[in-house]
């Protein structure tokens, strides 16, 4: 894969690529948007725990595919307030650290989830050989 980011529009806003080109006839993964609860029904109170479980879910299912979170095409994110954004940024660039090639990212804030209690939920696009 490689990270687009061309000289001649605005640099991104954070630590992500404008766009990622996936070579052809690569393997993909497309996760379900993953909420912030634990596989014993916990609901952390924070965004930021929530998100650190959101990321947890996303490398089980990497992991169940062979890839890691070095495949990450592109991360889609969403908060039910400006006031998450900041925790949701911290998991994902924790997640996201040792990664050279950065994906492409959204980042959208929403009203709501199933559940009120949900603060963050985040989807991945992944590719690999």
């Amino acid at each position: 894969m490689k990270s687009l980011v061309p000289e001649n529009i605005r640099p991104p806003f954070a630590r992500y690529a404008h766009g990622v080109e996936i070579p052809a006839e690569w393997r993909l993964v497309q996760t379900s948007g993953q909420l912030g609860i634990s596989p014993d029904d916990v609901v952390p109170d924070t965004a930021l725990a929530q998100a650190k479980i959101c990321f947890q879910n996303i490398q089980a299912i990497l992991d169940s595919a062979n890839m890691s979170r070095h495949d990450i095409a592109h991360i889609s994110a969403y908060v039910t307030d400006r006031a998450h954004m900041a925790a949701y940024m911290q998991a994902r660039d924790d997640f996201m650290a040792d990664v050279e090639r950065l994906p492409s990212s959204t980042l959208l804030i929403v009203t709501g989830f199933t559940r009120p209690e949900f603060k963050v939920e985040v989807e991945v696009l992944a590719a690999a050989p």
